[in-house]
């Protein structure tokens, strides 16, 4: 199976990169120094530098550890290219955060919308169980004094 690291000259993808100290993605290139002996022609990751303290990270990792002689120019990717990767990465991360939060946003919505429907139903219950409770409460009494048969209250003050 072909990997970059087959090639010389190929450019491995972002996520394959190490991180530096500083927590960015290294910068791929290739030693030009004839010192240390045997490493001239050897590519390596390194940091890119870019923050803002202006302290300097030391970060090398190597990739090969004999020189490739096929490769003949400085730098495997501009910094250009490396900022360019470094931008698309961030965007896709940021990208990828944003659609993460509004899935995470909408499953709160509609648990909350589930809540709010379980408790409305159980409201809705309760009154019903108290209406029904209040008929019954109201139908007992009067059943009870028709029963007995005799005709008290009110109405025979009337009829009199």
């Amino acid at each position: 199976m072909w990997t970059w690291r087959d090639d010389p000259n190929a450019i491995p993808p972002w996520n394959e990169r190490p991180k530096c100290h500083c927590g960015f993605r290294t910068w791929l290139q290739v030693w030009t120094d004839p010192l240390p002996q045997g490493k001239k022609g050897c590519r390596f990751f390194k940091c890119p530098d870019i923050d803002d303290d202006f302290k300097a990270c030391t970060f090398l990792q190597w990739i090969d550890t004999r020189p490739l002689g096929r490769v003949s120019f400085h730098q495997v990717e501009t910094k250009g290219q490396y900022y360019a990767r470094h931008t698309q990465a961030r965007e896709e991360a940021r990208l990828a955060r944003e659609e993460q939060e509004r899935r995470v946003r909408q499953q709160q919505r509609e648990a909350a919308l589930k809540i709010q429907e379980e408790q409305f139903q159980a409201r809705e219950a309760q009154l019903k169980r108290e209406a029904d409770e209040q008929k019954n409460r109201y139908k007992g009494p009067a059943q009870s004094s028709t029963s007995d048969g005799s005709k008290k209250g009110k109405f025979l003050r009337f009829t009199q």
